[in-house]
């Protein structure tokens, strides 16, 4: 109680030190008072803004937000203010210390350890972040998905370093009565800062979807030969069920058909089916053998 009274009666001398507060480093080995330690320190969370479900062989757009949930947990009084200077110098210093769960320039790295998520982007960065603010605009991170990626939950780990106000001590040569509001004269601040480090995990799901493969392909075709047979096994290495499935050939010459597409009809996840393609080779083709 007899923290609370002085700290309330002397506000204004608090609100009259801080506007004539330097913003600045000043080093720690200039001194100052320590009246107050706090307790606490950033917390911060990532989500994904908007969807998080994509589809295989997609290069998508990653919007991540980052919310500050850091508090003050607690405080001790490191010394004993005891004339009004010192109420002032701690009223003010008190208001420093709840700055402690600010996260100041962060700096974001989305990583993948799965082959088959690529993130594409390098390190984003925000300035700062209070405690209980979210990030003003989304972090863009741009990611590719194989292209035969199985469906599923692939976990991202967003790795998070920033610097945090660990102490504060401060000092002024005197109080100044002289004024409507009593004033620190050259009143200054020392801030002591510490490094942090957080790795916040991020999930991206890839949606269930048929997908082929070919397993096989062979056939032996010669120069002017006519109706010459390739054939092709299909393979649905996805999830879903296909129905209806048409399998389409590529032509260049010297190839030509009138018959380049199969029918595959219904294929259940796992299964195989083979297809038989007919092509025209020009009589001037050059002969080559290809593994």
């Amino acid at each position: 109680m007899k923290l609370i009274a002085g700290l309330i009666g002397l506000s204004l001398l608090a609100l009259a030190a801080l506007g004539s507060a330097q913003n600045t480093y000043i080093p720690f080995e200039l001194g100052g008072d320590n009246y107050y330690s706090m307790y606490g320190s950033p917390d911060i969370s990532a989500s994904i803004s908007g969807t998080d479900e994509f589809e295989r062989g997609d290069t998508v757009t990653l919007y991540i937000e980052l919310t500050n949930f850091g508090r003050i947990l607690g405080f001790k009084e490191d010394q004993t203010p005891h004339e009004g200077k010192e109420f002032s110098l701690a009223a003010a210093e008190l208001q420093e210390e709840y700055k402690k769960p600010t996260a100041l320039g962060i700096t974001a790295n989305l990583i993948s350890g799965d082959p088959q998520i690529e993130v594409k982007s390098g390190d984003q960065v925000v300035e700062s972040l209070k405690s209980g603010d979210k990030t003003k605009d989304p972090l863009k991170f741009t990611i590719k998905i194989g292209e035969h990626a199985p469906a599923g939950s692939y976990p991202l780990s967003l790795n998070l370093s920033y610097d945090y106000q660990d102490n504060v001590r401060v000092k002024a040569s005197k109080l100044s009565e002289s004024e409507s509001a009593p004033t620190l004269v050259n009143y200054q601040v020392s801030y002591v800062y510490q490094k942090a480090n957080q790795t916040v995990p991020v999930v991206v799901t890839i949606k269930k979807q048929a997908d082929f493969i070919i397993t096989n392909a062979s056939g032996t075709l010669f120069a002017g030969a006519k109706k010459g047979e390739i054939e092709a096994t299909y393979k649905n290495v996805g999830e879903d069920t296909v129905k209806d499935a048409i399998a389409r050939l590529s032509i260049f010459k010297p190839f030509s058909s009138t018959d380049d597409q199969a029918f595959i009809g219904t294929l259940l996840p796992g299964e195989e089916k083979n297809v038989i393609f007919r092509l025209d080779v020009d009589s001037d083709a050059t002969p080559r053998t290809t593994a």
